[in-house]
């Protein structure tokens, strides 16, 4: 088979359709636009749409489909939703109760689906430019922590921003800090390097999301705003139901990374 950072968007994709894989997709698709996934009924969409404009670093919009439309037809027009990540989450009053691979049994006429912007986007370009990823070396999904930073709320939607954290040699913070910078709809750059208190994290050993990584004695931690957000601001609004895609299981899009460079919306 092919290597998986290899294939195309639709074949990874088709993949994922057909229970294939199930894991992780950093390190899948290389220099294709990944995103996250959140799915809300149409009374509580506009709100959420409100809420990923005043929160663009961790919620960065790429597409949103019209009520009933599993097609994201801004980044990926013959993908489905519904079958073409590998897992996602659900979550009820909050609540997490299930991780399945396919929402073709649950889809409903008044979904509405928010595709987000994905740190795993510049990935490719910091490999490219020579900075080591060490969580793709170990075959691990990236940290992800909640923070003690709030998100800027919006009239229902409020909760804390989550970062996702990647172990960078003191030599490359410089370089990897530049080149994720001309990503916004990526997350951008780091909202914060060093140390970990600043943003009410105890423990890099302990992550909320994802795998840990020990840091090694020349690394610095450096954080990204992370689109597992809307999973910490879920769980603290308690709709009667969301669909997330789950932590690191992303949807992989049809956009080139430099097809985002430098760009700060893709909605018209």
């Amino acid at each position: 088979m092919t290597h998986l950072g290899a294939l195309t968007p639709q074949e990874a994709r088709k993949l994922m359709r057909e229970g294939h894989w199930v894991g992780p997709t950093s390190g899948i698709a290389l220099g294709y636009v990944q995103a996250n996934l959140v799915i809300l009924r149409k009374d509580i969409a506009s709100d959420f749409y409100t809420f990923c404009q005043l929160n663009p670093r961790p919620m960065p919009l790429l597409d949103m489909t019209e009520p009933g439309d599993p097609i994201p037809r801004n980044v990926a027009k013959d993908a489905d939703l519904r079958t073409d990540l590998p897992r996602y989450r659900i979550y009820r009053q909050g609540v997490l109760v299930d991780e399945p691979t396919d929402l073709r049994a649950l889809w409903e006429d008044d979904f509405v689906a928010f595709v987000l912007g994905c740190s795993f986007t510049t990935e490719q370009q910091l490999l490219e430019h020579g900075v080591r990823l060490r969580h793709l070396e170990q075959g691990r999904n990236v940290p992800m922590f909640k923070t003690a930073v709030p998100c800027h709320a919006s009239q229902s939607f409020h909760g804390p921003l989550v970062v996702s954290m990647r172990p960078i040699e003191r030599t490359q913070i410089s370089l990897a800090e530049e080149i994720t910078s001309h990503y916004p709809l990526a997350h951008g750059g780091p909202i914060h390097i060093g140390d970990p208190a600043v943003l009410g994290i105890a423990d890099l050993c302990h992550p909320d999301y994802g795998d840990a990584i020990e840091l090694q004695d020349n690394e610095v931690p450096v954080f990204w705003a992370c689109g597992v957000t809307p999973q910490a601001v879920i769980q603290e609004m308690a709709p009667d139901i969301a669909i997330t895609h789950a932590p690191g299981h992303m949807f992989i899009t049809d956009l080139r990374d430099d097809q985002i460079r430098d760009r700060r919306s893709l909605l018209h």
